[in-house]
Parts: structure tokens; sequence; C-alpha cells
């Protein structure tokens, strides 16, 4: 990097005498040498080619011993703040002065961190956290329970030992005693997040993520194991109150997130934010299928706070129709973006019938014209489904995944014929440990819904189908309806199939056949996903919805 200066020249000395003409030349090659040595220290710092070939350690500039950890700080941090941040934290190892100008606020305006649950992770984030929690501006976390866990089970899952033996019951206590440690660094790590923003009154947007759906899974979150963890609820309520306190202190807070995290937001968790926040939020994120009973995390009441609310997240048996009806206001700015968790856990316990109707999503569009709601199904019947899906919802995304109900094919025709005019995001997925027979959505092989939710949503931009028939002359359609503007289409290989005909053929390969036939549709190269593990919306579904709703609250 070169630094021009425009700054007054002075004249020669002597310059107008003969005398002074060789003073002259001597003057013009001093400053010329000075701007060599310049020259050559910046292109150090910058580690270019033939830097090294001058003269290493301290320089000679302007006459003075000076060399790079020498350069004021405000240059230094202004030279680093065209690094990214893996270049700036190599760059700090050069000396204390680097290190102490790398955390600097003006450096650090955003943070991101995705973090195992795991004790290797507690001092860096210790470290982290107390070099950049109180000036941070953007806080973004995610804690991931990674499912390390021999035999991929649970607590009293076996692990496939043999009976009798007693090797069942040794194996579940040593996958107990491996679940309470998750559980135990996941408080800690939480605790140190939270501890280190609590008096951080420049915070804008603040996102917390804890993918703790494993061990939802796997029962692990019982009040059983938490007594354990946590045996007279110290540090959850300390949690809590941590929390209640960064909301109490925020000046400047517009965007609050808080997803499938471990009991962390209450009912009371809103009442902490000052009116003057409130009225100015411009996102809202709460997601928690573990509230008990028919509690909410925010009631309609509450919402008629956030006057200057854009972008709203909630479990959908949350989204009740005096919200509805609160959001249509007059006093409140229109609603653009609304993300709505739809899971099994929910549904069974709380009643879908305080859900908004018809009606109340016309009021809602006439509004927002612009409004636009992201939905994600978790295990939901089909019987719900046809009550929750209203004609006149702006549907622009919805995903599906099931454990051990299965979409019907008249729930996807259902969608293909009453939001045709917004659907840009389908996505079905089915987590079905028999894969020998995956369920096939057309009742009829004339009219498959797939084929049919691809002529008719002419918006459609992502496809996303595993653990359902996907016939392969379906997919071909699929791709040919829609062109180049599907953007992503993602099969895996075991949902695809091929009719007896196209087997019978020896004189084409079905499969080569069935990826040229695709790609030529698409005109880009396309072949099905070899491994299902690869995709994210499959292995970390929770993480997947969370991460789109937020980019999906962004695209404002």
């Amino acid at each position: 990097m070169l630094l021009f200066l425009s700054v007054p020249q002075p004249r020669p000395p002597g310059a107008r005498t003969r005398v002074g003409a060789a003073r002259v030349v001597r003057w013009r090659r001093q400053r010329l040498q000075q701007l060599r040595r310049l020259r050559g220290l910046l292109r150090g710092l910058r580690g270019r080619p033939g830097a090294g070939s001058r003269r290493r350690g301290r320089m000679a500039l302007c006459g003075q011993a000076a060399g790079a950890a020498s350069l004021p700080s405000e240059l230094i941090v202004h030279i680093f703040s065209f690094l990214p941040a893996p270049d700036r934290l190599r760059a700090s190892a050069s000396c204390s002065h680097w290190r102490e100008c790398l955390f600097y606020p003006a450096l650090w305006p955003q943070l991101r961190i995705c973090l195992r649950v795991s004790p290797a992770e507690q001092p860096r984030l210790e470290f982290l956290m107390r070099k950049c929690g109180w000036f941070v501006r953007e806080l973004r976390v995610e804690f991931a329970a990674e499912n390390y866990l021999s035999g991929g089970g649970g607590p009293g899952d076996g692990g496939g030992s043999d009976p009798g033996t007693g090797g069942e019951d040794v194996e579940s206590l040593q996958l107990s005693a491996r679940w309470l440690e998750v559980l135990r660094t996941y408080l800690e790590l939480v605790l140190c997040v939270l501890v280190s923003i609590r008096n951080n009154r420049n915070l804008q947007k603040f996102s917390l993520f804890g993918d703790i759906s494993v061990l939802q899974q796997q029962g692990s979150l019982s009040s059983t194991y938490l007594s354990k963890v946590d045996p007279d609820g110290k540090k959850i309520k300390q949690i809590q109150q941590l929390f209640e306190e960064i909301l109490s202190n925020s000046r400047q807070l517009k965007w609050l997130s808080c997803g499938f995290m471990l009991e962390i937001v209450t009912p009371t968790s809103l009442s902490s934010l000052p009116n003057s926040i409130a009225n100015t939020m411009e996102h809202l994120s709460l997601l928690d299928n573990n509230v008990p009973g028919n509690s909410t995390l925010i009631t309609a009441i509450e919402l008629e706070r956030f006057v200057n609310l854009r972008s709203l997240a909630l479990d959908f048996c949350d989204f009740t129709a005096e919200m509805a009806r609160v959001l249509t206001d007059s006093n409140h700015v229109p609603l653009q973006r609304l993300s709505l968790l739809v899971h099994n856990a929910s549904v069974m316990h709380k009643s879908l019938d305080n859900m908004p109707n018809d009606e109340h999503w016309k009021a809602l569009l006439r509004k927002s014209a612009s409004l636009r709601v992201y939905i994600m199904a978790f295990d939901i019947k089909s019987e719900d489904m046809l009550k929750i899906l209203k004609p006149s919802i702006p549907l622009e995304r919805i995903h599906f995944d099931s454990y051990i109900t299965c979409v019907s094919g008249a729930i996807v025709d259902l969608i293909s014929r009453q939001y045709d005019k917004f659907l840009t995001h389908f996505i079905l997925m089915n987590d079905v440990i028999d894969t020998s027979g995956f369920p096939d959505l057309s009742d009829n092989r004339n009219e498959d819904p797939l084929v049919l939710l691809a002529w008719r949503c002419t918006k459609l931009s992502l496809l996303a189908v595993h653990g359902y028939t996907v016939w392969a002359h379906n997919l071909i359609a699929i791709a040919r309806l829609r062109g180049s503007d599907l953007k992503v289409l993602e099969v895996t290989e075991e949902s695809i199939d091929f009719d007896q005909g196209e087997l019978a053929d020896q004189d084409v390969d079905p499969v080569h056949n069935l990826i040229e036939q695709v790609s030529l549709g698409l005109g880009q190269s396309w072949h099905a996903v070899m491994d299902i593990e690869s995709l994210s919306v499959f292995t970390e579904p929770n993480r997947h919805f969370y991460r789109e709703m937020q980019s999906f609250s962004e695209d404002i």
C-alpha cells in the first residue's frame, strides 16, 4: 500500500544561487533516499516480494531509527482494517504492540462465532469475549452440540451391545455421563457470552442459537438430567437474569434473535426491555418449542410496544389472531417478513383455535403488500397442515421435515395451487430409517405433485427432496419446466427411481441419461446428492432454518 501525501514542497536551500547548485542536488538525493526507505517499510508491512532484500530489522527513517513496531497505533489499525480476521490474528503475533492494536473496537464492529459444545472451546471463548464483548455492535453466536458420541445414541441407547451381557447398562451409563458433560459445558459457554456483554450499550444486533435438537430427540433435556447438571437451578436462573439485564441495559438494540436456546427466554423476559428500545426494534425472533404448558414468550399486548417491527419470527402456535390484528394497526409500520415454526410438540400442547383466519391474512396483506412468509413444519400431520395453510398467506418459503409423519401429495398440490404467485423455496425432507421404500407422492403417474409445483410456481428457485420417491422422468420434466430459473435442485440418489422401461433399455444408461437431461434442462451441470450427510438441511434442520430465517429477514 503506497501512501501519497499532498503537501507543499519546501524550496531547496540555495536554489537561486549557482553556489547552492551542489547543495540542491544533495538535498534532493537525501529526500529520494528517505522516500525509498519509507516505501520499503510499507512493502515489508504488506509482505510484498522483494521487501526481504532491503535492510531488515530497524531502518533509518528521516534520519531516526524506526521500524514497523514503532508505527503509530492509528496507522497499524488502519492497515489491519484491510485484512480479513484470520490474517489479523496472524499479524498480531508479531509483537505486543500489534497485539494491542488487534482488538481496537473499530476493527470488530461485528462478531460471528460458531462453537462446538466442548470444554476446549471455553478458554478461547472467554479470551475473545473479554476482548470484544464490551464494545461489539453485532454479535451472533451459534452453539453446536455435535453428535460425537459413539453409537450415535442418547441415554438409554445400548448402542448395539449384546443382550444379557450387561453391555447395555454400561454403555447407557457412559453415554449418560457424556451427555451430562455436554449440557454442563453448554451452560458454561452461554454464561460466558452473557456475562461479557451485560454492560455493552453499543449492541445493535444480538443473535443466539443453541443447536440442542440432538439432545431433545434423545430425551436428555428432561427435568431429571437438568437437575443433575444444575441441581438447584442456579445457573438457569443466572442465565435468565443476565439475559434480562442485557435487555434492560441496551440503548441501541435493533435486532434480537434467540432460537432453540435452553430456557434462556421466559414469558417475562421482554418486559425488561425499555420502551424506547422496543419502539425502535426492527427484528424480533423468539423460537423455542420447549415452553411449558400454554405459556408464550410474547403476548399481543407486549407486541403493541414494537411499533417499528419489520421482521418477526415466532412459534406458529404463539402467533394468534390478536397478534395479527395488532400488526395491522395504523401505528405499526408494515411487517415485511414473518417466519413461523410449526412443531409437533407445540401443536400437541397448544391449540390451533387461536391462529389467524383467512380474513386476518388478507388484512395483513392490505397493510403490507410486500409481506412474505416462511414456514417450517416439523412432523405435522396432514390434517393439521390443512388447517394452517390459509389461502391468503403470502407463502414464499416452506420447509417440511418429518421423522414419523409424511407429507401427502394432496398437501403439495394445495401449496402449488394457493401460493403459485409467491413460492420460491420448497424443501421436502423425510428422515426414514428404511430406505427400501420411500413414500410416493403421486397417486396418478400422469400428474405428479412435484411436476405440477414446478409448472404452477413460476418463481420457484430452490427445490430439495429426500425420503420421497422422485421418478427420473418427472425430475427431467421439472428441470425443463423451470430451466435456469431453478437455481438449486437437490435430490438424493436414493430418492430417485426409474421406470421399468428405462431400466430395460440396454442401449442407454438411465443414470447417465438422467444427469445429461437434467443438466440440459437447467442449463448447468447437475448431479444427484450422493452423500446425504453433506446436506445441512437434512443433518441440521434447526440450524438450516435459523440461518435461512436470518437471511430471509435481512433481505428486506
